[in-house]
């Protein structure tokens, strides 16, 4: 049986990282990007590429040479992100556009790049790493919410047409992760002072529920399952992420907005 080329981004630290290392654990032939080679701590078992998910030449040169050396890819994982945090009212329209360059339109670049060669193979996986906010949005992050939202529409979309040959999407929807939250979050720069009290809440209670969560190994097992496993269009990984996905679906909504402030600290 052939080995698996698994094409991961963002593995600079955190998720992408730690799947990426999981993966290579698998079998697999990973070849995991990130922005700056310069100072890169290797990555057991990952062969490094410069990929910047902003700029598509920088993606274009990264797939071809990932095609060149491994001869094709097998599957896509999205994980290359950033966060945002500040009311809707705050957040300047430039913030929002850098963030979704990101998120969405980043994603779109890489996932555009790769398809030629998996239409060709009538194979292959794309992994699109959402968040529970992408069906849970949280306030003061209503930015990275809508991204998220926009990459789970994305994706069933794009599942749906990907289909025919052979290509399947699947979306992964981790909650809180002990990561680097402090340095892939941004806060929106012209702050409003009437949103000071709540915004300094939410803000506390995010860093909380980030330094309490589990580490990043539990969504890297999830996505090495989504990689491996039986195709399925969401997986969440166990614990509290799997829990608000069932309670997303089953609960009214009343009890799950009161909850939701009361996690936050709001009123």
């Amino acid at each position: 049986m052939e080995k698996k080329v698994v094409l991961v981004t963002g593995v600079s630290s955190g998720i992408g990282r730690a799947s990426a290392q999981a993966l290579a654990g698998k079998g697999c032939t990973v070849f995991g990007s990130m922005r700056q080679l310069e100072h890169a701590e290797p990555v057991k078992g990952v062969k490094l590429v410069q990929l910047d998910v902003r700029e598509q030449a920088s993606i274009d040169d990264a797939v071809a040479r990932v095609v060149a050396e491994a001869g094709r890819i097998d599957v896509l994982v999205n994980n290359a992100g950033q966060n945002l945090i500040g009311s809707v009212e705050e957040t300047a329209i430039p913030e929002i556009e850098s963030l979704f360059d990101t998120n969405v339109f980043g994603m779109v670049r890489t996932i555009r790049a790769v398809l030629p060669y998996m239409r060709a193979r009538r194979s292959g996986r794309i992994i699109n790493v959402s968040s529970v906010l992408g069906f849970l949005p949280a306030p003061y992050m209503g930015a990275y919410s809508a991204s998220k939202h926009a990459v789970e529409g994305l994706s069933e979309s794009l599942d749906h047409e990907l289909r025919q040959f052979g290509v399947r999407v699947t979306l992964v929807q981790p909650s809180f992760t002990n990561t680097s939250f402090k340095m892939n979050t941004q806060l929106a720069r012209n702050t409003v002072p009437d949103y000071d009290r709540e915004r300094n809440l939410a803000l506390g209670a995010i860093e909380r529920a980030s330094s309490n969560a589990p580490d990043a190994a539990l969504v890297a097992d999830t996505i090495v399952e989504a990689v491996l496993g039986k195709w399925k269009m969401r997986r969440a990984p166990a614990g509290q992420a799997s829990l608000l996905a069932k309670l997303r679906r089953y609960m009214p909504s009343g009890p799950i907005d009161a909850s939701l402030r009361k996690t936050f600290g709001l009123a």
